[in-house]
């Protein structure tokens, strides 16, 4: 090959070379310019995700307070209107068509993809269950105004300077025309066939008649529960002696004029239903009750399970964990039949505090070693931990007699206000010691308190998905916290054990006796019974959850199913990754894309697998 040849080639292949970098260079140039196009579109939906939050809490003086907000609305109650829900409908339709019309899910990331996806999931769900917007008890023993608006007032309503304390008045005052707007929604369900069961009644208005009872409502030497909140709050800001006194005047005003009349026209109200009022229980007296209750579960649980196959769930979870009972019988060597201990474990006093003060005292400060106890040995379970801080507390006496037996109230997001883990202890006989441990780490750590503070406290999602909930997720992870602790060496004490296995039994008999009441006209007396029969629980315990699955339809079902998804991932997810499974990582893929609901979570979980095993994840998020 000459000279001249060779010269020809190596320019040609110069050029090439010279070609192969410039289309090199556009390539580049093309990704970059994908991946800021993705970064925008992200940007602006999520953007579009905060003005919406920020406009949600603005209409809500309710929300500001109790994400520790303060503004001008900080003496203001919600807007609980008929008129309201129908403006809250058409807000739904405009955000709705807004992300079907001006989104392109193409060019969003897996992160704001999932977002998109679970609001255009949430508005779709809002709208389409609007025809069941008055399928709900406004005033019921477990969640009602006349309990919750002086829970609101004592645990939310925070008095820093001398304006917090007028903010409290004004809400006193505004009282009346807030409870007149529950009275007419209470009137319109009525018409439309949706009236409480006859036992309500005496319940809520018991509560309703409590709290305008001492001072300065009547003449009695004790303060009223209002009075002694607010005077409490006053004493600690620093005040001149006219100031104080005035303050107080005022407040004493606002319960004569605000909070007395809202509860005695609610309690006339309550009187003249109660003559009404049947003892039928199930959601099937509903006018189309058995369409609601379907969808009532499959918002319960974000599953497509029927209500038929949710009774059959149940059956099968009691069952095997009776098995497991007999298991800790033997271990204490009981000899005898399950019925036999679950008397034993209900009438020996040894698993019993005292009904009295002492023992009250008693109990919270065991229930706070548990949870000290547990946060000492979250690094072997978790990565992410919450930095809010929480307390446990006895569920306040105005409302004992008809709240649960334990809950959970979430901290402010700034995290001056903590979460609070709420026992009941009104009967004592209905909190045994061998239940503690699973109850403080259901409500406690590792359970609520966990999930809802590191939700509250993640950076990369929107705000609605921070303070969002699917009960389903929130209470399977309860649920699945009570059993977590036994993996890491806790429940040494078998009666302890027990006492989990007593917690998973009533989560399982809940399934039961839900779709009992609600689908196969089950009467309150069966499923007490029910209760009785298969559990070691109090009968003052079955008593109050039947009138709760009454009272709440398919909420009841969200334990046992979430738990169980949990458990199946986790399992699956060992089986497929054998010694790569770590289970804190698999404890962040549960928890730090806030609640989900559990068709979401199972892709959540898959994407975490295939991740670990470098294969292209199954997913189809953003669809």
């Amino acid at each position: 090959m000459n000279r001249i040849k060779i010269s020809v080639l190596l320019f040609s292949s110069f050029l090439s070379v010279i070609s192969c970098k410039e289309e090199a260079k556009e390539s580049e140039k093309d990704v970059a310019s994908i991946e800021q196009s993705i970064e925008d579109h992200s940007k602006n939906l999520n953007d579009w995700f905060e003005t919406q939050f920020k406009e949600e809490v603005s209409r809500s003086p309710m929300t500001q307070t109790y994400l520790g907000i303060k503004t001008e609305d900080y003496g203001k109650w919600d807007d609980i209107s008929s008129k309201r829900e129908a403006e809250d409908l058409e807000l739904a339709k405009e955000r709705l068509a807004y992300l079907k019309d001006s989104v392109d899910i193409s060019k969003l990331n897996d992160a704001t993809a999932l977002s998109y996806k679970l609001m255009k999931q949430d508005l779709e769900n809002e709208i389409e269950d609007f025809q069941y917007r008055f399928y709900d008890y406004p005033v019921n023993q477990m969640h009602g105004m006349q309990a919750e608006i002086p829970a609101f007032m004592i645990n939310m309503h925070r008095i820093e300077n001398k304006s917090d304390a007028e903010a409290y008045i004004s809400r006193l005052n505004g009282m009346k025309d807030m409870f007149a707007q529950a009275i007419e929604n209470m009137k319109i369900r009525e018409k439309n066939g949706i009236l409480p069961p006859k036992f309500v009644f005496a319940k809520v208005l018991d509560d309703s008649r409590n709290i305008i009872t001492g001072r300065p409502f009547d003449k009695s030497n004790k303060e009223s529960t209002l009075l002694g909140d607010f005077k409490g709050k006053i004493e600690k800001l620093e005040l001149s002696d006219e100031e104080r006194k005035g303050l107080e005047a005022n407040a004493e005003k606002g319960l004569v004029e605000g909070v007395k009349p809202a509860f005695e026209n609610l309690i006339t109200l309550l009187e003249e239903q109660q003559q009404r009022a049947t003892t039928e229980d199930g959601a099937w007296k509903f006018p189309k009750g058995d369409k609601f209750y379907n969808n009532a579960l499959k918002r319960t649980t974000t599953t497509n399970m029927t209500a038929e196959q949710i009774h059959e769930l149940g059956l099968k979870e009691v069952e095997r964990i009776h098995n497991e009972m007999r298991d800790i019988m033997k271990q204490v060597k009981y000899d005898g039949t399950l019925q036999d201990f679950f008397t034993y474990m209900k009438e020996d006093k040894k698993f019993y505090f005292e009904n009295d003060d002492e023992g009250r005292a008693a109990y919270l400060k065991q229930a706070v070693g548990l949870i000290d106890t547990m946060r000492s040995k979250l690094d072997e379970l978790f990565i992410t931990k919450p930095k809010a801080d929480i307390i446990v507390k006895a569920v306040e006496p105005f409302r004992e007699k008809s709240a649960g037996k334990a809950f959970y109230q979430m901290g402010s997001p700034d995290g001056e206000r903590p979460g609070t883990y709420y026992a009941n202890l009104y009967d004592m006989e209905a909190m045994p010691i061998y239940q503690m441990e699973a109850l403080a780490y259901h409500e406690g750590i590792p359970g609520h308190h966990m999930q809802i503070s590191i939700a509250q406290e993640l950076e990369n999602i929107p705000k609605f998905r921070k303070f969002g909930g699917y009960t389903a997720y929130v209470e399977g992870w309860g649920l699945y916290n009570e059993f977590l602790p036994k993996e890491i060496g806790m429940y040494s004490d078998p009666y302890s054990d027990f006492g989990r296995l007593a917690m998973e039994l009533w989560r399982a008999c809940r399934l039961v006796v839900d779709t009992g009441i609600h689908n196969k006209k089950w009467t309150r007396e069966q499923g007490i019974k029910y209760y009785t029969d298969n559990t070691p629980n109090a009968e003052s315990d079955a008593i109050k959850m039947v009138e709760r699955h009454i009272v709440m339809p398919s909420q009841a079902t969200a334990y046992k199913i979430g738990m169980n998804k949990i458990l199946e991932l986790r399992e699956n997810a060992k089986k497929v990754l054998g010694e790569q499974f770590d289970i804190r990582e698999f404890h962040d893929v549960v928890l730090t894309n806030g609640a989900v609901p559990l068709t979401i979570l199972e892709e959540l979980v898959a994407d975490w697998i295939a991740s670990k095993k470098n294969a292209e994840p199954k997913k189809e998020v953003g669809s």
